[in-house]
């Protein structure tokens, strides 16, 4: 078999991002990645993937740390390696949509303090709510690298990917990424899919996939031979399982071929070596699970992310029914085809499995809706892909009328000022009015304990006088009976 490229492939590592969010619930702190900095900017990586997704919610309800004093702090040790993040179209990094005027100001202050590269994703694949961060992005001079949100449904074929990637091109993308998110994307349907947008768009492709299924390491391999342009790997000690293929094993699997990354595993070994450390240190705190690492198939059956199966474990055991399981696993396709196949990741993999366990602990189909679940139905979040079922629909209480054909965007005010106003008590600078706008409930007690005074450090006590050779000591014992 031959290589359909012969230029070497790049690699993104995501060490410092998805690694741990996909296998230590977002935990790793600037303070364990500090070391390894100037080394993994030494390493010749295409990029470093370092920020967005979960990074910025965690920082701040977690780690007690400001979002973007961490990217600042990484730029600073970075100076070489392009820095991407991922951002969710309109909801940014949030779990609503935004007004148009803030999705352009976290776009710019992104840049401005330290990203080369955005990933921007819509959950419905809808384009519309990608429209914004694209302009955006390239207004303030970042890489837009658009993104296919992959998965498997009767409407999700290769043709449908294809067109979504064309149209993406033609809205000014500067790559497109095929986002993978639960390691659906088998190895020959890979190979077809890369080798049918390379010969339909001019720009780069960048693979992200998992190795949730296992297939991870094959699926890159034969993208490779399809001629993909870049790829998303992760340092061993954070790879595999739910996270992304082993960036060694990649790099050692492609030596002295055409598609030579061209990378040394001398400079990877100390890298890995220390984020090896961190990784024990996570699982000595019971953060990082070793059930992530195991080949989960249950993915390939019911085409549900690793990240969305242990959430569902979680709600059925506070309801004390963790024998649904399977019920529930059952149930999700079931869903999905009647909310017309949303692909399953952030925030419509949530909503999906929470009408699912609903659904199935009830004892009754559809007898509650969560909010999110109308919203999605009534159009909030966008078009959804496939057909809708009107009957749900109709027991959700949404009226045919009701659904929103435009931009969802569209119908919201500008809210930057708004934010300002209402933050201008408490927010030092607009990232920090970004903050408040996107997560209300966790950004003022982080800010409000940032910026609370320090308590003065105690003073030092006297300096203790020479001891006299002659002077009478005295022994205190502790006496226990």
């Amino acid at each position: 078999m031959e290589f359909l490229s012969n230029k070497p492939l790049l690699i993104t590592d995501t060490i410092l991002r998805d690694a741990h969010q996909s296998q230590a619930a977002t935990r790793m702190t600037i303070e364990d990645m500090l070391p390894a900095l100037e080394q993994l900017d030494a390493i010749g990586y295409y990029s470093l993937e370092c920020w967005g997704g979960a990074t910025f919610d965690a920082c701040m309800r977690f780690l007690n740390e400001d979002p973007w004093e961490r990217l600042r702090t990484i730029r600073k040790h970075v100076k070489n390696t392009k820095l991407q993040m991922l951002f969710r179209g309109q909801n940014i990094l949030g779990y609503k949509h935004y007004a148009d005027d803030v999705v352009d100001a976290f776009c710019a202050k992104s840049i401005e303090n330290g990203i080369d590269i955005i990933r921007i994703f819509d959950a419905l694949n809808d384009v519309r709510n990608l429209e914004q961060a694209i302009k955006s992005t390239k207004k303030y001079g970042g890489q837009v690298e658009a993104t296919l949100s992959y998965t498997i449904s009767p409407i999700h074929n290769e043709a449908y990917f294809v067109k979504l990637a064309k149209e993406l091109e033609g809205m000014g993308a500067d790559a497109i990424c095929i986002k993978d998110m639960a390691n659906l994307l088998l190895p020959m349907e890979a190979y077809s899919l890369v080798k049918a947008l390379k010969e339909t768009v001019s720009v780069p492709i960048h693979l992200h996939t998992h190795n949730t299924s296992g297939t991870g390491d094959m699926t890159l391999l034969m993208a490779a031979y399809a001629g993909v342009d870049i790829v998303d790997t992760a340092l061993s000690p954070m790879a595999n399982g739910t996270s992304q293929p082993a960036t060694e094993s990649l790099v050692a699997t492609l030596q002295g071929t055409v598609r030579d990354t061209g990378l040394s595993l001398e400079k990877m070994s100390p890298v890995a070596a220390h984020f090896r450390k961190v990784a024990q240190r996570l699982q000595d705190a019971g953060i990082l699970d070793p059930k992530v690492l195991r080949v989960d198939t249950n993915t390939l059956l019911y085409q549900v992310p690793g990240g969305m199966l242990s959430n569902l474990i979680s709600q059925l055991k506070q309801a004390g029914k963790e024998d649904k399981y399977y019920d529930v696993l059952a149930e999700i396709p079931r869903v999905r085809k009647d909310f017309g196949y949303p692909p399953l990741v952030t925030p419509s993999s949530q909503i999906v499995g929470t009408q699912a366990v609903m659904n199935v602990i009830m004892g009754e189909r559809y007898k509650t809706f969560p909010k999110e679940s109308r919203a999605m139905l009534k159009g909030e979040y966008g078009k959804l892909p496939g057909e809708v079922s009107e009957e749900v629909r109709a027991k959700a209480g949404i009226a045919p009328e009701d659904v929103i054909t435009c931009r969802p965007a569209d119908l919201l005010e500008p809210e930057l000022d708004k934010y300002r106003q209402e933050f201008k008590g408490l927010a030092k600078s607009d990232e920090d009015v970004l903050s408040l706008a996107l997560f209300p409930q966790v950004a003022p007690k982080f800010i409000e304990k940032r910026d609370a005074p320090k308590a003065a450090p105690a003073p030092a006590a006297p300096a203790a006088k020479p001891a006299d050779a002659n002077g009478v000591r005295e022994l205190y014992v502790e006496w226990k009976n």
